[in-house]
């Protein structure tokens, strides 16, 4: 066995974490043989809630759970962690849009990532989930700086995991037989959707998606549906999207922590370095391959003037949230 990893779940008591919690604690992200120690934070009203949450881990018996501690505390919750899965934050009702969660969400990341400062490992790989997230990852890691600044990630696995499966839907494939689609940008409704670069299995052949799939679909409704597919699930629910965020957390972190496989990428959103022709210092999207908890930005990919015009609306989004983030931790 190898030696127990400390994990942060936050918002630990929400629909979220939840689904999180049992996924983390079955192995499923960190490898079959890895114990973890669940760190879990939540706000004080919450912790009757929390607490219930741990009776539940102690009776699903997981194996892999060699202790579980559950604060409303984030100098406790962030103690010597070695991964955090930032979820806790407003949760988006119906109607409303990210950035209007925007000037309450980038104070609590401001306040959790000067905590990350002070009590975790330098080592601690940071993925925000809480929305709006690309900017909410942003801020947390300005407030953290003696973290290196690539070890903070924003989810858009869930977007990703969106268009995978509409895609595996759409040819009439298993969602395992598509590989390599790209979510550009900000995890939110300008986010770009591109399968320009992604293969479909046809016939025991690997094809790209755009000879499976008609044109005018691919740059139409596939991507309004991958863009709105989370209102959509809070129309239906009324509920934000639980299990399947949980679920592309958890992918997130084990492409992390375990590597890509040759030959694939995956989206997250990390600190730009200009790639693309995207703007430095915010948070954006990219394909990225990972292998030793180190990410690196797909290079080369061509990018034609449909895709120009989508990745520039949706980096000027991420300015906007950034400029407004700043302004509002200062404020």
């Amino acid at each position: 066995m190898a030696e127990p990893v400390r994990v942060c779940v936050t918002g630990a008591a929400g629909q979220i974490g939840y689904s999180l919690v049992y996924m983390v604690g079955s192995g499923v992200v960190f490898g079959p043989d890895t114990p973890v120690i669940l760190h879990l934070l939540d706000i004080t009203p919450m912790m009757n809630v929390l607490n219930g949450v741990c009776m539940e881990i102690s009776d699903c018996a997981l194996p892999l759970v060699r202790d579980v501690i559950a604060t409303d505390d984030p100098a406790v919750a962030f103690k010597d962690i070695d991964a955090a899965f930032l979820v806790g934050a407003m949760p988006r009702k119906e109607g409303m849009e990210r950035k209007d969660l925007l000037a309450a969400n980038v104070k609590i990341f401001k306040v959790q990532g000067e905590a990350l400062d002070h009590h975790a490992k330098k080592s601690v790989k940071v993925l925000v989930v809480g929305n709006p997230a690309n900017t909410n990852a942003l801020i947390c890691a300005k407030y953290a700086p003696s973290i290196p600044r690539e070890n903070f990630s924003a989810m858009t696995r869930l977007d990703q995991n969106r268009a995978q499966a509409l895609i595996a839907s759409k040819v009439g494939i298993p969602v395992a037989d598509v590989k390599n689609v790209i979510i550009w940008g900000n995890h939110s409704s300008t986010q770009f959707p591109d399968v320009r670069h992604a293969t479909a299995m046809k016939g025991g052949q690997a094809v790209p998606v755009y000879d499976a799939l008609e044109d005018s679909y691919l740059k139409g409704e596939f991507i309004t549906t991958v863009q709105k597919r989370g209102a959509a699930v809070i129309a239906a629910r009324k509920l934000s999207s639980a299990m399947s965020a949980a679920k592309a957390a958890c992918d997130h972190m084990k492409s992390i922590w375990q590597g890509t496989k040759d030959g694939h990428f995956v989206s997250m959103g990390v600190f730009s370095d200009g790639s693309y022709g995207t703007p430095e210092g915010v948070m954006y999207s990219f394909p990225v391959t990972i292998k030793d908890k180190k990410w690196s930005i797909v290079k080369n990919l061509p990018i034609d003037d449909f895709a120009r015009e989508k990745m520039d609306i949706t980096a000027k989004e991420l300015c906007e949230e950034r400029d407004d983030a700043i302004a509002a931790c200062q404020g």
